[in-house]
């Protein structure tokens, strides 16, 4: 089955307004000419807004990086599911930070994607071992553990709905990526296994995986060559125009 490659950019807790648009305006006048790879920029909060007016009429896409899962209420300094939706098509949900630093569950992930579903927006859903679980022969048990609690009892019509980004948190901003191959294992062996447990074929083979950790222009091609890889999660990487751009025409077919 032929899954459309998408590079998607976590800026992370990086970037005024200004700077935000600066680097908005540094990717269209390439990224706007490409074809066959979507591309998708998640900035902070602040800059959604003016970021979003910036990206009218581009190919580039908006993704928030959480939500909460209440539509709306008293939650002080938190962002509902509807909120996000007015300027965004997709969300980061259950990644690694968020786990480590703010004690995100399974539990609260699964939460969010039925809320993200709910309102039609497409979670980026991060699933990924530690260096401890990788060292004990883990990693499968935990990559298939936390993608099974955070997709329990949601329904997908299409492929499209949602997106899964294996992670190891090992390799996160550390410079250390995983090799092309052991991902590629990891996402056929795990990934693709719970998927196709839950879901008829065509929605589990039509689901895209993606790669996060440590991507760069230098090594993106490898990894983009692997069949069960169909785009990544750039971090560090995807504050820089420039490496950004071209960690998206690696991923060009």
């Amino acid at each position: 089955m032929t899954r459309v490659p998408l590079v998607a950019g976590n800026w992370k807790m990086n970037g005024t307004i200004k700077e935000a648009l600066e680097l908005v305006d540094g990717l269209r006048p390439d990224l706007d000419q490409i074809e066959a790879v979507e591309t998708l920029v998640c900035p902070p909060f602040t800059a959604l807004s003016r970021v979003s007016e910036s990206l009218s009429g581009s190919k580039i896409t908006l993704g928030a990086q959480n939500l909460y899962w209440e539509p709306s209420g008293a939650y002080t300094g938190e962002i509902s599911p509807l909120m996000v939706r007015e300027l965004c098509t997709h969300v980061i949900i259950g990644h690694s930070e968020r786990r480590a630093y703010f004690h995100e569950t399974d539990e609260t992930v699964n939460k969010r994607i039925v809320a993200a579903l709910e309102t039609d927006l497409i979670p980026i859903l991060c699933v990924g071992e530690t260096l401890e679980e990788r060292e004990a022969g883990r990693t499968h048990q935990v990559v298939q553990h936390q993608l099974q609690a955070a997709i329990q009892g949601i329904t997908l019509k299409t492929p499209d709905e949602i997106v899964i980004a294996y992670e190891p948190v090992w390799a996160i901003g550390t410079g250390m990526a995983a090799t092309s191959g052991d991902a590629n294992e990891v996402i056929l062996e795990s990934i693709r296994t719970v998927l196709t447990e839950n879901f008829e074929d065509r929605l589990s083979q039509g689901i895209r995986v993606l790669y996060g950790g440590s991507v760069k222009p230098e090594n993106a091609r490898v990894f983009f060559e692997e069949s069960e890889i169909d785009g990544a999660l750039v971090g560090g990487a995807s504050l820089k125009a420039e490496a950004f751009i071209q960690i998206v025409h690696a991923a060009h077919p």
